[in-house]
């Protein structure tokens, strides 16, 4: 279960996923940023992800891979714009699709020991957003903020064992 937040209005060019997490905001930056941390919950279970690089600094680049069971392979990839413990933004592109570019905000605030991700990603056209929505986004993105959520109980509860 989550509690995510998917907002994709009609006749937008915009999607904003938030969701709140039991952790703090420079534990959730870390997984964003260090490549073994992203690897382990970004996008579906069913898929196989390598993150071949994360160069999280203004004018970096960023490239994560990603193989279905049948060996298919779906590759995505960026450019940071700024990188810091509160924000990044960076663009986003899938490789099957050149030339789809939507630029992610995402933002992270925390209070009182919990951090609210916040992602706000803008498409070049409404019908670039239509097609990512069409695609079954939402479901892969829900995907992958359950599977942060774990990943950063598992790391907190390493970290208080340490």
């Amino acid at each position: 279960m989550s509690d995510l937040n998917f907002i994709a209005e009609p006749g937008k060019q915009q999607i904003i996923v938030t969701r709140e997490f039991n952790a703090p905001r420079e534990l959730l930056h870390r997984t964003y940023v260090e490549p073994e941390l992203r690897a382990q919950w970004w996008g579906p279970s069913y898929l196989t992800t390598s993150v071949e690089k994360i160069d999280a600094r203004p004018g970096g680049t960023w490239r994560i891979v990603q193989h279905d069971p049948q060996g298919n392979e779906y590759a995505f990839h960026g450019v940071f714009h700024e990188v810091t413990p509160e924000q990044t933004v960076d663009t986003f592109e899938w490789e099957g699709m050149p030339g789809h570019v939507s630029l992610q905000t995402t933002t992270l605030e925390e209070h009182g020991g919990k951090t609210t991700l916040t992602l706000n990603a803008v498409f070049q056209s409404v019908e670039d957003r239509d097609g990512m929505v069409d695609s079954d986004m939402r479901k892969g993105v829900e995907e992958g903020m359950n599977r942060l959520g774990e990943l950063l109980r598992r790391l907190q509860r390493e970290r208080r064992a340490a």
